[in-house]
């Protein structure tokens, strides 16, 4: 059986945020990137489900094929990322990893685990969400440091227009599955 049409698929992936995952707060808190929102999404909760997450990664797989992003491997900061590429590994039949908040201090004394990054890997780096794109740069800067390609990045949710500013001024894709837009919630990040 074919795939779903992407644009029906990020419908569902759409309710599924808004039944699973997204929090209308009556005051606003302070996102990651330090912005205020009334809006919270939490991608963890959302995609706690098998089923839900698998169409999660369907679809980042769908639209990275339609980006023409042939990829090795695909990962990204821990904890936001961790789901995503291991369904994203596990629908594509890639390798997964993981970039640490920080190098371990004992062992190996790694920053990025899983499969092995260096030069010839093609690499997709993925988030949930990002407003500022703090943490999905982070591990992209992690990920060059291995040698690796970075192929594309991309967010199951963007909040505002700065991830994408900051990617297109790298000359890095970036497309994110899911928009604020796609959302009905107000962006955030702009300033």
């Amino acid at each position: 059986m074919p795939p779903r049409p992407l644009a029906e698929v990020r419908q569902a992936l759409v309710e599924i945020i808004l039944a699973k995952g997204h929090l209308q707060l009556d005051e606003p808190v302070q996102l990651a990137s330090g912005d205020w929102s009334r809006d919270f999404i939490d991608n963890k909760r959302a995609f706690a489900r098998g089923a839900d997450l698998r169409l999660a990664g369907e679809a980042l797989v769908q639209m990275a094929a339609e980006e023409g992003w042939y990829f090795d491997a695909v990962g990204g900061l821990t904890l936001g990322a961790d789901h995503f590429s291991h369904a994203v590994a596990m629908v594509a039949d890639r390798a997964w990893f993981v970039v640490r908040k920080a190098a371990k201090e004992r062992g190996t004394k790694r920053r990025v685990e899983g499969a092995t990054l260096g030069p010839g890997v093609r690499v997709l780096v993925v988030d949930d969400v990002v407003t500022r794109g703090g943490s999905v740069l982070d591990a992209y800067h992690a990920v060059r440091e291995t040698g690796a390609e970075v192929v594309g990045v991309t967010a199951m949710v963007d909040r505002g227009p700065a991830t994408a500013a900051i990617f297109a001024e790298l000359g890095v894709p970036f497309r994110a599955l899911l928009t604020y837009r796609d959302l009905g919630i107000e962006p955030v990040g702009a300033s």
